[in-house]
């Protein structure tokens, strides 16, 4: 069943052309108008991250191995008083090594996430809110078989996922984030011709898109441990009305920030996932598909780190 999903937000900001007023008119003005240019919180936050291992005639065994990976992290969030409220997020993580000198570099790490919330507010806490997710990577993964033989099972937009979501949106504080949105539309995309005709990521063979309609809900929570010790998490959970609506779709993220001085940090980030439509791939022959399966990926980095 084919169900078309259309998202729109629409904000338009209203800048007020004062003429020539008295004294009086203007402070009255400027008690009773706010600015609507004002209320806007933007920074970042830049990793990167190198390692790397030489072994020459070494007894002990091992291979020499390089590596590296960096993250950029940019927000920009709109606030008008007692009004409404925007946030919009851009996540863009990405990892390579390489085992050996003869060995390709092989990533371990890639993804471009974007995130944009709207709402008004119905009163302290509480938001009428619309939600847009797009979600995909930015080059193609293989699954190594052996130091010769690789096989393609990821690609730009293979896969990509849209998600539109209207609802409320619960802010009992700046750190805890509670979205429920019982009118919500998923797309996956899978546009690679192989990965599309192998039926990749649970669409149809042959096919590039499913379209899932259910309902959405998305938790965050940040939390300053102690000094310099910081933790992020986010968990989205997504029911399908229309296939298995028990199967829920869960992203879970986590990030632990340690901060050592102004320019250097070390992170531990970790991601499950767990998806009724994508099918465990057998590591000896890819070409072979078993049930789901939960993913799991950790990631530990020390290095350079900027926030602004």
């Amino acid at each position: 069943m084919k169900i078309n999903v259309f998202f729109l937000l629409v904000l338009i900001f209203t800048i007020e052309a004062g003429a020539q007023i008295t004294d009086t008119e203007k402070a009255l003005r400027t008690k009773s108008v706010p600015d609507t240019i004002s209320g806007w919180k933007k920074g970042g936050l830049v990793n990167l991250n190198f390692s790397q291992t030489s072994l020459s005639n070494w007894s002990a065994g091992g291979e020499s191995t390089i590596a590296g990976n960096g993250i950029v992290s940019l927000f920009a969030n709109w606030k008008r008083k007692d009004t409404s409220s925007w946030d919009n997020l851009l996540n863009i993580g990405y990892g390579t090594m390489r085992s050996s000198a003869n060995k390709p570099f092989i990533k371990t790490d890639d993804r471009i996430e974007i995130n944009s919330k709207y709402g008004r507010e119905i009163n302290k806490n509480l938001f009428y809110a619309g939600f847009f997710s797009f979600k995909t990577q930015m080059t193609a993964g293989y699954n190594y078989i052996n130091d010769t033989s690789k096989k393609k099972i990821s690609n730009l937009l293979a896969p990509g996922y849209i998600l539109v979501a209207i609802g409320l949106d619960y802010k009992p504080t700046d750190n805890i984030g509670i979205f429920l949105a019982p009118v919500t539309g998923r797309l996956t995309l899978v546009e690679d011709t192989a990965l599309s005709n192998a039926g990749a990521f649970g669409v149809k063979k042959g096919e590039s898109s499913l379209t899932e309609f259910g309902g959405y809900l998305r938790l965050t929570y940040k939390l300053d441990v102690m000094t310099n010790i910081s933790l992020f998490t986010e968990a989205d959970f997504f029911s399908n009305y229309l296939k298995n609506p028990t199967n829920v779709v869960v992203n879970w993220q986590a990030l632990l920030s340690l901060k050592i001085n102004k320019y250097f940090a070390a992170t531990i980030g970790t991601t499950l996932i767990y998806d009724d439509a994508i099918k465990y791939k057998d590591p000896v022959d890819p070409a072979i598909y078993h049930g789901p399966r939960v993913q799991f990926k950790e990631v530990l980095a020390i290095g350079f780190s900027h926030n602004f």
